[in-house]
């Protein structure tokens, strides 16, 4: 069997097990998705959905989330993690938002990577999932599963995202790496994963997983 082959075989198996995929986190337009992303950066969503809600009924938009003091953003951000840097970031991109493109989250790669806190990942997230844009936001998760399943070398993010887009038409970019994430939590997990057990590693993995040899990149 093909890598391609194998690909496809496992995006029907995705698509069984997981038809609708909603995005994860709350988020009500472009600028909360945005930063609700930005907040999950080594953050659970269940966490970031349990602390959004209280930012966004202070401000859910950049015109009143700029002019928030950053101590008070870092109170309420606090639990999602690495707060300080990531208050900063969100009054900083607020500000520019309403200076450099009238208050509006930008539909570009280059204009959101250009924005504090924003990396490649999280502006992709926001340009599939606020504009359908086809992109394909790689994190850990969907890193570490593509490897397991032998579609990516595995030698860092950028790589497995490049990998993954050859195998997939673009059309299919958006929801598949929702559909990679959702597998991801409910048959193939990071720690306590039996290769065995999995529907997709049973059938697909790496040999170095049944031979207790395997390392996750």
């Amino acid at each position: 069997m093909t890598r391609k082959e194998k690909a496809l075989a496992i995006q029907k198996l995705l698509e069984q097990y997981h038809p609708e995929v909603p995005v994860p986190l709350k988020h009500q337009d472009p600028f909360t998705l945005l930063i609700a992303v930005l907040l999950s950066a080594q953050c659970t969503d269940e966490r970031v959905n349990q602390v959004s809600p209280s930012l966004f009924a202070l401000a859910d938009n950049p015109a009143a989330m700029s002019v928030i003091p950053v101590e008070q953003i870092q109170q309420i951000i606090r639990p999602c993690g690495l707060s300080p840097a990531k208050s900063k970031a969100i009054a900083g991109l607020s500000q520019i938002l309403l200076r450099e493109h009238d208050g509006q989250v930008p539909q570009s790669f280059e204009a959101l990577e250009a924005l504090p806190g924003v990396g490649h990942k999280t502006a992709s997230v926001v340009m599939a999932q606020a504009f359908g844009v086809p992109a394909f936001p790689v994190d850990t998760h969907i890193h570490r599963l593509a490897w397991r399943w032998g579609l990516s070398t595995g030698r860092n993010v950028v790589k497995t995202e490049e990998d993954l887009k050859k195998l997939y038409p673009s059309e299919y970019w958006n929801k598949l790496h929702l559909q990679i994430i959702y597998f991801g939590r409910s048959h193939c997990p990071a720690r306590g994963h039996n290769p065995h057990q999995c529907p997709i590693c049973s059938l697909y993995g790496r040999k170095e997983l049944f031979k207790g040899t395997a390392k996750n990149p």
